[in-house]
This record gives structure tokens, sequence and C-alpha cells, in this order.
């Protein structure tokens, strides 16, 4: 794996991200191109990077500079070049959940995170699938990068191990967000909150469903959005994390197999969270939506199935689906994104329609957000 990483992120075998063409730009800080083309001919705002072709090319860094500047210049539209929440504005932490394995979870929790520091917020992605894949895809491989008590265990444990949540959270190359990453190291909580309980000494907080919220609590300042990948399981950390949140994600792809499947996932959280309420747990979501994932719109069956969840659960099923294509497929061969991918490393055409699905369904979830906040 070492040498994978060596080979595919040379020479520091570390992971770090491209430039950005002026026309990406302006579609992130919602001007237009010309706009962005005539403040570098006027000198203003930071200067772009020219190819020997005249293609302007923005870093992630300038991309930030660009939006202070607009902000100041542009006042009356500040709070879309810097949309930062406000005092008043709660944190909202998405929790993406699902057991069926293969639903996209990790994909979906991806691109989420990515789409929301291209628009401008500070997001936290933490991984609490001990199979990490989150991780790996932020460049952190979990079998040598990840020490002990570097998880989100390390600030839940019970023991006196237990780390300040601040000293598990880590930068990545991608501008705007930051990561608790995970590894094996999670499934400790599993085996050890059943002897905790047994104990009948912990209260308030320590309360293993309000740990994980606990943890996040320490941190918020910090954060607009906190996009939690949660595991294929549920288990204390997946409950953990329902309690922590503030919305919740269900991904669904549209096979009758996974259909029945998320049914039972939700007729087992529904039995399960009845039980933590009663014991003084909190399940207060601002919303819950559900997203197609590796949706073929040209597969009937599949097409069928789609009509099927709008017709049980109407508006609760998001507008937008998450196409299936080989340009998120070959992304991920390589640990990226398609926000992170080299123009032409894939056919523009299937680049374009994927990248058009995923921005499509993001900023729905948005959308949404900024209701919460009454934007």
């Amino acid at each position: 794996m070492k040498a994978l990483n060596a080979s595919l992120f040379p020479p520091t075998s570390q992971k770090t991200l491209r430039s950005f063409t002026s026309g990406e730009a302006a579609r992130f800080l919602g001007v237009s191109d010309g706009y962005l083309r005539q403040l570098s001919l006027d000198g203003l705002g930071p200067a772009p990077a020219l190819s020997s072709g005249g293609r302007r090319s923005y870093t992630p860094e300038q991309i930030g500079e660009l939006r202070a500047y607009l902000a100041a210049a542009r006042p009356k539209e500040a709070v879309s070049f810097l949309p930062a929440r406000r005092p008043d504005e709660k944190l909202q932490i998405i929790a993406v959940a699902n057991f069926k394995g293969g639903s996209a979870k990790t994909t979906t929790s991806l691109y989420l995170t990515q789409f929301l520091a291209l628009e401008g917020y500070r997001v936290l992605a933490i991984d609490l699938d001990p199979q990490a894949s989150l991780s790996a895809m932020f460049g952190y491989q979990p079998e040598f990068d990840i020490g002990e008590g570097e998880t989100l265990y390390g600030a839940i444990r019970y023991d006196d191990a237990r780390r300040p949540m601040r000293d598990v959270v880590r930068p990545t190359y991608f501008a705007g967000v930051s990561l608790v990453p995970g590894n094996l190291e999670l499934m400790e909580f599993e085996h050890h909150t059943p002897r905790a309980m047994a104990e009948r000494t912990l209260r308030g907080d320590d309360l293993f469903f309000r740990r994980v919220g606990a943890a996040i609590a320490e941190v918020a300042d910090d954060f607009d959005f906190v996009v939690i990948d949660c595991p294929p399981q549920l288990g204390y950390l997946t409950m953990g994390a329902l309690n922590a949140a503030s919305a919740m994600l269900v991904t669904i792809h549209p096979q009758m197999v996974d259909v029945a499947s998320m049914s039972q996932f939700l007729l087992m959280t529904s039995d399960i969270m009845s039980v933590i309420e009663d014991a003084g747990g909190r399940l207060d979501y601002d919303f819950i939506r559900y997203v197609v994932t590796r949706h073929d719109p040209n597969d009937v069956p599949e097409t069928q199935i789609v009509a099927l969840l709008r017709n049980l659960f109407g508006e609760d099923v998001l507008g937008a689906t998450v196409w299936k294509s080989t340009a998120i497929a070959n992304a991920g061969l390589t640990k990226q994104s398609l926000y992170e991918l080299e123009k032409g490393s894939v056919g523009r055409a299937a680049y374009d329609r994927a990248l058009e699905s995923v921005n499509s369904v993001n900023k729905e979830i948005l959308d949404l957000m900024k209701e919460v906040w009454g934007r």
C-alpha cells in the first residue's frame, strides 16, 4: 500500500489538491468567468497562474482569497462569498447512514464534504467506519498513518487515556476540510461499551449515546458543518452518531434487495432509538432525506424503484439522484473524487454528466441546511 501511494502521488507520496480553472473558480464563487478575467486584467484580487495558452487557474487558497476580496468589494453580497455560519446559527451535523454495504455511504460523505468546502464552508469529516475508506480518500492510510488514540475512539473512550477532541482532528490537503480519521481501533468502543453500561456509573454526557455529540461540541466553534460517515452496522458508534446528528441522510441503491435492507435498517433504528429516547437520548432532526445513489436513469427496473420510493416517502427522497458513472468509479480507483481529477483524466462527457448529478444532489442538501439557518 505504501508503494501504491508512492506511485499515485509522487514525489511526496502525499495527496495534494490541484489548481482550478478560472471557469471552475467562477462556479464556486457564483460569478461569471468573464468577471474573474477582468479582475485579473485590472490587477485586483490574487493573481492566477497563466498557462502557455493564456488559461488562468487558481489554487484553492487563492479561491479563499477571492472570497474575502469579493466580500469586501461587494458588501451587499458578502454572505454569498463568505457563507460561514453566524453566531446565532447552529452547527449542523449530518449523519450518513445505512447498514447495507455498497449503498455509497462513504462516497456520499466524501462528495458532500468536498462540495461544502468548495462552497466556502468549514467542514469536519468524521470517519466512524473501522474500514476507514473515507480516511484513505483524504490521504490517510489507516494501517500506518493513524496511531493509537488518533481516531474518534480516542475522544470517547471510557478510561483515563481519553483525549480532547481537538487532539484527534487533523488537517487535510483539501482546503476547508478537517478530518477525524478511522481505523480498526473504533471497534474497541463496541467492545467496551457493554462493560461500561453494566457498571452503571455513567451519567450525563458520559452515557455512551451522548459521547459522540459531547466530543463534537468541544470543537463546534471551529466548523459550520460536520459530516459523519457511519459504519455499516447498527452498533453503539452508529447510535452515538444518530443521537449527535441534526440531520440524517439514508443512502439507497435502487435495487429491491437494497430497498428491503433499508427497510430493516429503518425498523431496527426506530426500535433502538425509542429505547435510547426513553433513557434520555435525543432524536430531533431538522430533516431526514433518502439519497438515491448509483442510479442508472436508463434502467427501467431502477426507474420503477425510484418511483416507488418517491410514492412512499414523497419529498423525503431528494429530487436529484447520483448517477452510476464510470467517471466516479475510475476516480475512486486512484483515491480521488471528481473534484480532484485533472481535466482529461476521464472522458469529458462522462465527467460532466457525473459531476452535474453529484452537484445537484449536494446543492439540494445545502439548500435544506440553509433553510434550517433561515437563509
